[in-house]
């Protein structure tokens, strides 16, 4: 009998109706954990060269670690992966809620799921059982009324439940899969690949969790953790994210009016404290944790906000406030609200819509390309209209639902220099003009721009917690500045990044300060085994290494490795304008080729190696780069 995980996957095939088991023994659940490190091995393994995102071909892959749903805070997400219809390469996002861990004990360590339902479908597990039921009378319907639907259709009113909404039906390209109501896959476009198959929600309920070798300590741990929480996570657990942004307006991290501008004039009016003083409600937490770091808000005029769907985290805080120059709260809670509604990832809703703002205001975009609407700074109004109308593909809401670099494509006449992306994914809310590894990691990362691949540089800018606890153990032993572009920034990038890959394939959440050698141990008396931190690293690399390899595979180059060119020059306002502050793309392409090196990928081309693929016990990798004529 295994610790930690069951050695059963679930296979779904939509478009047979066929359901079946794949098993793997332990080395392979050591190698690949679960989420980021289980959704390569399947892309990389079963996709041919070339494949549609939106096509029956694609894999979905909904991906649980081997600690996931283990009884310690922190320990409730999974990852999604699928091949990105944003980027064309490979697409992964990971997730909180209650559906994670119940999809565990209900007997499974994932679902991968291929082909096209012929009508509308819903997947039902519960207790090593599943099947595909009639989605119907479900498909138009928001997530919260499929949420309801299924409870009541399977007499589970503890059923938990991921699932799409309309823009996933109608493959809105950064449409996400909402757990729970409340928590989002929201990066890459995994709601989209969803709705492409016809599948509406997946909902889970069991009982079978799995042993663990070592209770007593997980208890102890999960205990101590518990009680150290309000010094240890205190801003999280009093705000969730959010409650420095004045701090960050001050330093430059705040995104203003699509990256245009480094300092917004109302941030105290859109901040986390703002935010509990007025419409915050209460606060929630993911399955297990003690950290309670999810806001719940309700707002009733002028809009509504329900409480049920949560409440605004600060990416989203940031990218329909202060990047779209609108400092009404409540406007900001009913972005949220129709996000969910309808499924779609909140960075990329509003960073799209600060992207059409600006486009409105150098004169790209009349009134009559935008049905009437007046898609000014700070318009609220405007703003939400045109989130509903991406949701629903109407409109130029129809332009804008492919995201920035396809819509800015069509548009045309110089748009393409105001799309906040890197491969297709639009920016998060920190800024790399002010932390210059971020940007590099912004850069490089296989599948876009995200803010979770590992550094951000102001917290290694002095000596403390943060040195202590994540730059000394891996070698890193003085501060930088944050704006320092070099070989050393690369190094620590290099190294967190495989952390952070380690801890999305295991998978727990980033909020939760375990420190290396207490996720060693946790993850030790969960599965019995004798992991080292080094061992965990190399988790993270092997999946990274393997993401790149199959993007390599897609005709992914060097050349799309790199930043908008908005980035090469100072914001117009706040303290970088100040210091004349931007990145210099001489530095970003060697920090780059530093990074290659360090990973152990071509300098010059950025291909892993062969021996590099040896090393991390995955040579079927290069096998397959041969057969697509792409030989290592």
């Amino acid at each position: 009998m295994p610790f930690g995980y069951h050695g059963r996957i679930l296979r779904v095939d939509l478009s047979t109706g066929a359901l079946s088991v794949d098993e793997h023994d332990e080395t392979w659940y050591r190698r690949y954990f679960g989420g980021a490190g289980m959704s390569a091995y399947y892309l990389m393994k079963e996709l041919a060269p070339g494949v549609d995102p939106l096509g029956p071909d694609n894999r979905l892959i909904i991906a649980p670690g081997v600690v996931t749903g283990a009884p310690f805070s922190g320990n409730a997400r999974n990852g999604v992966g699928a091949k990105s219809p944003m980027t064309g390469g490979i697409g992964k996002s990971e997730v909180g809620g209650f559906f994670n861990a119940e999809l565990k004990h209900a007997g499974f360590d994932g679902v991968v799921l291929e082909g096209k339902a012929d009508r509308p479908v819903y997947l039902w597990i519960r207790d090593g059982v599943a099947e595909l039921r009639d989605a119907g009378n479900l498909w138009g319907k928001t997530v919260l009324e499929t949420e309801e639907t299924i409870r009541a259709e399977t007499g589970e009113k503890l059923a938990r439940i991921a699932a799409i909404g309309p823009a996933g039906e109608k493959l809105v390209r950064f449409a996400c899969i909402l757990n729970d109501l409340k928590d989002s896959a929201g990066r890459g476009g995994m709601g989209a690949v969803m709705g492409s198959k016809n599948l509406k929600a997946i909902a889970a309920r069991g009982k079978r969790q799995t042993p663990y070798a070592d209770p007593e300590t997980i208890r102890a741990m999960a205990k101590a953790m518990a009680q150290a929480v309000p010094t240890r996570a205190r801003g999280f657990h009093e705000y969730g994210t959010g409650s420095a942004m004045a701090a960050y307006n001050l330093a430059g991290n705040v995104p203003t009016r699509n990256f245009r501008d480094g300092y917004f004039e109302s941030i105290d009016a859109i901040s986390a404290v703002t935010l509990k003083d007025t419409i915050r409600v209460g606060m929630e937490a993911c399955w297990a944790c003690a950290v309670r770091c999810k806001k719940v808000v309700r707002v009733e005029e002028p809009w509504v906000a329900d409480p049920r769907y949560g409440g605004p985290e600060y990416e989203t805080l940031g990218s329909f406030g202060s990047s779209c120059g609108v400092d009404d709260l409540k406007a900001l809670a009913r972005a949220h609200h129709l996000c969910h509604d309808y499924s779609m990832d909140t960075i990329s809703a509003g960073t799209t819509i600060a992207f059409a703002m600006e486009c409105f205001e150098r004169g790209y975009l009349t009134k009559a390309d935008c049905d009437g609407l007046e898609l000014r700074w700070g318009n609220a109004e405007a703003m939400l209209t045109l989130l509903q109308m991406m949701g629903e593909r109407q409109g130029i809401g129809d332009v804008l639902a492919e995201g920035t670099r396809l819509a800015a494509r069509r548009i045309g006449n110089g748009a393409e220099e105001l799309a906040m992306q890197v491969k297709g994914v639009e920016m998060a809310m920190h800024e790399p003009r002010l932390k210059q590894g971020l940007g590099l990691g912004y850069a490089v990362a296989n599948h876009g721009a995200d803010h979770g691949t590992g550094l951000h540089d102001t917290f290694f800018e002095k000596d403390g917690p943060n040195m202590i606890n994540d730059a000394k153990p891996v070698g890193v032993l003085e501060p930088m500045p944050a704006d320092e572009l070099s070989t050393r920034k690369a190094f620590l990038f290099a190294q967190l990044h495989k952390w952070r890959t380690f801890q999305d394939s295991a998978v727990y959440c980033y909020f939760v300060p375990w420190n290396y050698d207490e996720t060693v141990r946790l993850v030790n008396a969960v599965t019995g085994w004798n992991c080292s931190a080094e061992e965990l690293m190399l988790v993270g690399e092997r999946a990274v290494t393997i993401g790149r390899a199959f993007n390599v595979r897609e005709g992914f180059t060097p050349a799309d490795d790199t930043l908008p060119k908005r980035f090469f020059s100072p914001p117009l306002k706040g303290s970088l304008a100040q210091k004349e502050q931007a990145i210099d793309p001489a530095k970003l392409q060697e920090a780059i080729r530093d990074y290659y090196y360090l990973m152990g990928w071509d300098v010059k081309t950025g291909v892993p190696t062969r021996r590099t693929l040896e090393r991390l016990e995955v040579g079927w990798v290069a096998d397959e780069l041969a057969k697509a004529d792409k030989p290592v």
